[in-house]
C-alpha cells in the first residue's frame, strides 16, 4: 500500500497549497472606523487606552503621519473611497440623513466592482451609509456579500437607528433584514473573520466598516438603550472601551490571516472616515469632525503588507482617501472603466522606498445645499474650503469668509495665519482651487 500512501500524501500536499490565482494576487482588507481622532490609538500617542493590535500593525507596517480623509463627515469620504474620486464628482457634499437621501448611483465607479471583475471575492461587513435602497446598497455596487447596516448611526445592541423619525431596525444580510443578538463591533469582527476563513483559497477584497467609535457611546461592557435624547451621553472611558473593541477586532483579523497562512500576501489598511468628535483626542490638531481644520480631516493611517512594505517605518507622505482606492486597484491589477480617471495615486512605491515622496495638493469643500435659517447649525450656513499644497494649508472659514494660510511644518495646530506674509502664495492656491472646483462641478 506504499503507492497509496505516496499518492495520498501528494494529493494532500497539493490541497494545502494556495490556489495559483490566490498566490499571484494579494488579498486586501480595508478597515475603516468612524469618527476616530488622530490621537486615539497607541501608535498616535494615546496613553489612556490599550491598542496592542494596532501597535502591532505599526510595528509590522508603515505609519502615516499626514493621512487625510476626503471629507470631515462620513458619507462623502465613503463615496470618495468607493469611487476613487472626489465626492463632489458624484454631487455629494455632506452626510446622508435618512430615507430621503438619494444614494450613490450604480453608474459611478466602484472599487468593489472593479476588483470583482478581476476575479476577487468581495465583502462588506459593517456600516454602509451610501444609500438605503436595494438599488443603492452594497450588493448593487459590487459586493458579493454584505452584513451590516445601511444608515448612519445605530444602537450597538438593538441595531436600530437612534433618531426617532428614522428609528427603524437596520441590520441586513445582503438585501434582507435580519435579527442577530450581539454588540455591533463584535458582530462585524465575527463576520469578517468568517469571510476570510471561507475565501482563504481565492483572492478576496474585504471592506471592514466599523461604526465605532461614533456615538451613541456604548461600550461593550455597559449595555443601555440609545435614544435621540441620550445618544451623546458618555465618558472618555466609554469611548476608550469602544476603541479597544475595534483593536480586539483588528487582532482577530490579523490572527486569522496568520492561521490561514495569508498574512504575507495580504494588504491591510486601517484608517478613519473623518476626524474625532466629542470624546475623541485630536491632539495635536485644532478642531474636530465637520470642519476642515486639521482635527476634522487628519486621521490615523496604518498600512501593512509584509510581501511588499517594510516593517516599523513612519512616512510623512501626504495621503488622502482616494489614494487607498488607487493603491488597491494597482495592487490587485484591476483598472477603472475606460475614460474614468481616478483622483488618487498608488502609494505603495513611495511607502516601499521604490520612489521618493511626492508633493501633493488636496482640496476640500463643505457646502450646505438648501435654505439656511437660524435654526440650522452655524457651519451649515456658509461654505468652508481648504487646500493642502505641500506643507502649506489654506483655509477659507467663518461667516465673513476669511482667507488663512498656515505652515504645517512649524504650525500643525493652525494657530498663526501667514496670509499677510505670503499674499502671492494665497492667490496661487486660490487659483488652483478655482480650477479644481470648476473641474469637479462640471
Amino acid at each position: 500500500m506504499k503507492w497509496f500512501s505516496t499518492i495520498f500524501g501528494l494529493l494532500l500536499a497539493v490541497s494545502l497549497q494556495p490556489d495559483a490565482e490566490a498566490a499571484d494576487k494579494p488579498n486586501v482588507i480595508f478597515i475603516l472606523v468612524d469618527d476616530m481622532g488622530y490621537g486615539d490609538v497607541g501608535p498616535y500617542g494615546a496613553t489612556d487606552l490599550q491598542t496592542p493590535h494596532l501597535d502591532r500593525m505599526a510595528r509590522e507596517g508603515v505609519k502615516l503621519t499626514d493621512n487625510y480623509a476626503a471629507a470631515p463627515v462620513c458619507t462623502p469620504t465613503r463615496i470618495a473611497f468607493l469611487t476613487g474620486r472626489y465626492q463632489q464628482r458624484s454631487g455629494i457634499e455632506w452626510a446622508f440623513a435618512g430615507a430621503g437621501s438619494p444614494g450613490l448611483a450604480t453608474s459611478e465607479t466602484s472599487v468593489a466592482r472593479m476588483v470583482k471583475n478581476n476575479g476577487y471575492a468581495t465583502g462588506l461587513m459593517g456600516k454602509w451609509h451610501v444609500g438605503i435602497t436595494p438599488e443603492t446598497g452594497p450588493n448593487a455596487h459590487g459586493f458579493d456579500e454584505f452584513f451590516g447596516f445601511l444608515g448612519a448611526n445605530i444602537d450597538f445592541y438593538t441595531h436600530r437607528e437612534v433618531i426617532p423619525e428614522r428609528g427603524f431596525p437596520d441590520l441586513y444580510e445582503n438585501t434582507k433584514p435580519v435579527k442577530k443578538d450581539g454588540y455591533m463591533t463584535h458582530l462585524i469582527t465575527e463576520r469578517s473573520v468568517d469571510f476570510i476563513e471561507r475565501h482563504a483559497g481565492k483572492p478576496f477584497f474585504l471592506f471592514v466598516s466599523y461604526n465605532a467609535p461614533h456615538w451613541p457611546f456604548q461600550p461593550p461592557n455597559r449595555r443601555w438603550i440609545a435614544t435621540a435624547e441620550n445618544r451623546l451621553e458618555g465618558t472618555r472611558e466609554d469611548y476608550n472601551g469602544m476603541v479597544e473593541a475595534i483593536d480586539d477586532g483588528v487582532g482577530e483579523i490579523l490572527d486569522v490571516l496568520d492561521r490561514k497562512g495569508l498574512a504575507a500576501n495580504t494588504l491591510v489598511i486601517f484608517t478613519s472616515d473623518n476626524g474625532g468628535e466629542r470624546l475623541s483626542r485630536t491632539t495635536p490638531f485644532f478642531n474636530h469632525k465637520a470642519t476642515l481644520w486639521e482635527g476634522g480631516i487628519r486621521v490615523p493611517g496604518l498600512v501593512r503588507w509584509p510581501n511588499r512594505l517594510p516593517a516599523g517605518e513612519t512616512s510623512d507622505q501626504a495621503v488622502i482617501t482616494m489614494d487607498y482606492s488607487a493603491t488597491i486597484l494597482a495592487a490587485t491589477g484591476s483598472a477603472p472603466p475606460e475614460g474614468r480617471t481616478l483622483d488618487g495615486i498608488d502609494i505603495l512605491p513611495i511607502l516601499s522606498g521604490e520612489k521618493p515622496p511626492q508633493e501633493r495638493t488636496f482640496f476640500w469643500r463643505v457646502k450646505f445645499v438648501g435654505e439656511c435659517n437660524p435654526q440650522r447649525p452655524y457651519w451649515q450656513c456658509y461654505v468652508q474650503k481648504a487646500v493642502r499644497k505641500g506643507h502649506w494649508k489654506y483655509v477659507l472659514d467663518g461667516v465673513e469668509q476669511v482667507d488663512m494660510l498656515f505652515d504645517l511644518r512649524t504650525d500643525p495646530s493652525e494657530r498663526q495665519t501667514l496670509t499677510y506674509e505670503k499674499p502671492e502664495l494665497v492667490e496661487e492656491i486660490k487659483r488652483l482651487y478655482a480650477n479644481w472646483e470648476q473641474d469637479v462641478d462640471r
